[in-house]
């Protein structure tokens, strides 16, 4: 007005757009973490060259990328020539006008006599309450003893078990306290329930515990029928959260008219998970797969990760290649795939029309030095994979390294469209496992029942440990029914039942109806020691 600028509104206006290039990283904050710069976080000078030989051998990487560029322009080549010369005998896939058609998979048949077998298992588990569970796993693996003080005192305190047992029903059931604080127990009073929940319940000591159950379920041997832990699965589990935080966001699809957060968790083939991180809102998965991939909370480490539709992406195809890991998402419609190609003069006969893209090799060998220092930088933890994708994909844009890593990651992409297409083996494989991670959710659902299923935490810390509290008992569950379908599968084999391999491999821990979450949390050590439970008589109960 009057020719004068309006300070307040001139003031909004810097914010906006200040908070806009922060988004878009196009301004950082120096020495922030969220909002710092990440490229600054990357190995880099000397502590560079002392780690570059490490992170080499530890990936497999040659030093040159002429040298690995000629090992991927061969294999290419091998994989185009191997989907060529298969195709015409592949009923499932036909090429028509440069498209893919690809048949959807019809469901895999059971293998004879297994719903027997299912359900004899099934009626064998024994019902054990949820604590009692908790506190049987306990006593078999110890998974409590790892968990230390905050402040690194030694001494624990007496019947300490049975305390924890109290607060991880409490939290990973999301009911109040109220329902397992006993007056008269001490180990249970309301005084030491929040005592030891200050001192112990912290994420992690539940990460360690739940990566020790990890290891102890591998021991079991009906687990080596189910996978050998290198195959692992990345999915989004959603929450409301009714409470005002900056750590969550919109989404009506999910939160109704709320807001709500996701736990973007990893799952392996033997039904365990090995970590999550928590994200605000529904941002997409892709941007924190790798991630929760490096922040797993065991020693298994997947060499292939497997995800939905929804996380396809040249970057983080390429990102997850240099750091050695198979990226293998679910690919909903290939009609619309791209392939692409080192040699251009190639005859690779029906998929001529596919892949006339050629791969971009000048750009990897530019920036090759800078992708191996990210490889690094992820792999030691230095920088996180989700601030290097937004700075690599601000907006439309995408910068050089952002750029070479797409290149680099079509490669990885050509090589996994081509198996999708020929192999029906490979394309079962992923729904399998994908569906062993929506299982998991189902499980987790629940167990969480208490407060609607809302994490009612406004902190990140608090939703990180309530999770982390979830992740962990989920993990005792899975262990307890691990430990009894092997029993249960032994009995019947003993009383003459022939079972084989197939039926193993299809029988799964995330069942739960022999297990009660709801209305009656008995705190007490009712089977100590070793030694399993009596397993059920089907045949007695009907008497």
């Amino acid at each position: 007005m009057n020719g004068l600028i309006d300070k307040h509104a001139w003031t909004f206006c810097v914010l906006d757009t200040l908070l806009t290039a922060l988004k878009r990283r196009d301004v950082f904050a120096v020495g922030a973490d969220v909002w710092g710069d990440p490229r600054a976080r990357l190995l880099s000078g000397p502590a560079w060259q002392v780690t570059r030989p490490r992170v080499l051998t530890a990936l497999e990487l040659p030093g040159t990328s002429e040298e690995h560029l000629g090992e991927l322009e061969m294999l290419l080549d091998e994989m185009y020539r191997h989907v060529a010369e298969g195709l015409p005998g592949n009923a499932a896939v036909d090429i028509v006008e440069g498209r893919i058609s690809l048949d959807r998979l019809d469901a895999d048949p059971l293998p004879a006599g297994y719903q027997l077998v299912h359900d004899a298992v099934q009626a064998m588990l024994p019902r054990v309450d949820y604590p009692e569970l908790l506190l049987e796993v306990h006593a078999r693996t110890g998974m409590y003893d790892v968990i230390e003080h905050i402040s690194g005192q030694v001494a624990r305190p007496e019947d300490l078990d049975l305390t924890l047992t109290a607060l991880l029903v409490h939290k990973s059931t999301n009911i109040g306290m109220e329902l397992v604080v006993k007056p008269g127990e001490r180990a249970l009073t309301r005084g030491r329930l929040i005592s030891v929940d200050h001192g112990y319940f912290h994420l992690p000591g539940l990460r360690s515990a739940s990566g020790l159950l990890v290891g102890e379920q591998g021991g079991i041997g009906i687990t080596a029928h189910w996978g050998g832990g290198h195959v692992a699965s990345a999915d989004g589990m959603r929450f409301t959260v009714p409470m005002r935080s900056i750590h969550t966001r919109p989404n009506p699809k999910y939160f109704s008219t709320g807001r709500g957060m996701t736990w973007l968790n990893v799952v392996s083939d033997r039904f365990m998970g090995l970590g999550g991180i928590v994200m605000p809102g529904t941002l997409r998965d892709s941007l924190g797969i790798l991630d929760a991939v490096f922040n797993l909370d065991g020693p298994v480490r997947p060499e292939m990760i497997i995800t939905d539709t929804g996380s396809v992406s040249d970057l983080v195809f390429g990102l997850f290649a240099i750091c050695g890991y198979q990226f293998s998402p679910r690919i909903a419609d290939v009609s619309d795939a791209r392939l692409w190609r080192f040699d251009m003069a190639a005859d690779y006969g029906p998929l001529e029309p596919l892949s006339r893209q050629r791969v971009q090799a000048t750009r990897i060998r530019d920036h090759w030095e800078d992708m191996l220092r990210v490889a690094g930088s992820l792999t030691t933890g230095t920088v996180r994979a989700h601030d290097l994708l937004r700075m690599m994909t601000s907006g439309d844009r995408m910068a050089g390294l952002g750029d070479a890593f797409a290149a680099y990651g079509r490669i990885f992409k050509t090589l996994h469209l081509l198996q999708f297409i020929d192999s029906e083996a490979y394309r079962r494989m992923i729904g399998v496992q994908l569906n062993i991670g929506e299982g998991r959710h189902a499980l987790a659902r629940a167990m969480f029942f208490g407060r609607l299923g809302e994490i009612r935490h406004a902190y990140k810390d608090g939703m990180e440990n309530q999770l982390g509290a979830l992740g962990m008992a989920l993990n005792a569950v899975i262990f307890w029914n691990s430990l009894y379908i092997d029993a249960a599968v032994k009995e019947l084999e003993a009383g003459g039942a022939s079972i084989s391999q197939e039926i193993r491999s299809r029988l799964s821990p995330l069942v739960h109806e022999h297990i009660n979450f709801h209305g009656r949390y008995p705190i007490v050590r009712s089977h100590p020691g070793r030694a399993l439970r009596r397993l059920r008589d089907p045949r007695a109960e009907r008497e």
